[in-house]
């Protein structure tokens, strides 16, 4: 296991994180306690140290669960919680971005998780009812307080991150150091704003739903004469996701590696880091993901993952991209200019 600093801070987190969405099984899927135990060990023993939760997930049952299994190991681990949903959702104000939904939720997780601060706290959605100004100062009172020690944004567009960062800084507020969005071969529209936003403003990325629902763990393949890729209907499919699962798989049988360990490599391979994190049920599957850590893709293998994958990143990307945009704005000289 190796580790990355949290954005612009000194904060040290591992390079694959441990995801709580499946501790407990309130929502009529999920883990066990006892396999939950069995995953947390596995991980803080391959050198793991961010396990990424919310107050939202099973009913709140997964900060408890992790509270209770961390017990005097909790020091040795970071603790990533979110806030926003609704958990009183006939509440006005049980759900949003707003200060007292803000005080009132990290209350809340810090008394599920047994303990006294948050490491870091995302905002898990831009709540549009509630000025970014109102989020972020009180973000950074909780900050002052020593109650939230760092802060990061979760599906948020990138102008909204940049403007609030702005503020932030501006104003001496604690910025956000991490943007939480979904990415993977299959989803990979963060490449067009998100991602360049990250590299500008120093922001870690941190990806969710890094198999894309477990399309890219190859047990939606057909191994059947027909060569289809099927799905139990829970789950979207196209031309080009198909393409890109079997593209997958390719590359995996070649490499004599599972589907999602090729998914998940193609992440930690990425120009701009990216941290993906690990949803499991059982101990077999985590440990399969973690051995992704081990392998490594060729170049070719790179360039075959991204054709099959590839999206039109949209006006004006492209166009600006483009060598007629170019020479115009340039002029012949540019490659002349090292920049």
């Amino acid at each position: 296991m190796r580790y990355r600093l949290l954005g612009r801070t000194g904060l040290r987190v591992s390079e694959v994180w441990l995801g709580a969405m499946t501790f407990g099984e309130n929502w009529g899927w999920g883990a066990p306690e006892s396999a939950c135990r069995g995953m947390l060990d596995a991980y803080l023993d391959a050198g793991g140290n961010v396990v990424d939760t919310a107050d939202w997930y099973t009913n709140g049952s997964s900060e408890e669960m992790l509270g209770q299994l961390l017990g005097d190991r909790r020091d040795r681990v970071v603790i990533s919680t979110k806030y926003s949903i609704a958990v009183r959702p006939e509440d006005p104000n049980g759900v949003g971005n707003h200060r007292r939904h803000l005080t009132e939720a990290i209350e809340a997780s810090l008394r599920r998780l047994r303990t006294d601060r948050i490491d870091l706290l995302w905002v898990h959605f831009r709540d549009e009812l509630t000025p970014i100004e109102e989020t972020m100062r009180a973000l950074d009172d909780q900050v002052r307080l020593g109650k939230v020690l760092y802060v990061g944004a979760s599906d948020w567009t990138a102008w909204e991150v940049s403007y609030a960062n702005a503020v932030a800084q501006l104003r001496d507020w604690s910025p956000f150091a991490a943007l939480q969005t979904q990415y993977s071969l299959i989803e990979r529209t963060p490449e067009r704003d998100l991602i360049p936003m990250c590299n500008s403003l120093g922001l870690s990325v941190v990806a969710w739903s890094p198999l894309a629902k477990g399309l890219l763990s190859g047990k939606y393949l057909d191994p059947g004469a027909t060569g289809r890729v099927t799905t139990t209907g829970t789950a979207d499919m196209d031309p080009r996701t198909e393409a890109v699962i079997r593209e997958t798989a390719a590359v995996a049988e070649e490499l004599g590696v599972a589907s999602a360990q090729v998914a998940l490599a193609w992440l930690l391979a990425r120009p701009t880091p990216v941290t993906p994190i690990l949803g499991a049920t059982n101990q077999a599957q985590l440990d399969e993901n973690l051995a992704a850590l081990d392998v490594h893709l060729t170049q070719e293998h790179i360039e075959r993952l991204e054709a099959a994958s590839s999206i039109e990143r949209g006006f004006p990307h492209d166009w600006l991209a483009s060598p007629a945009a170019r020479a115009v704005m340039y002029g012949p000289l540019r490659q002349h200019v090292v920049a």
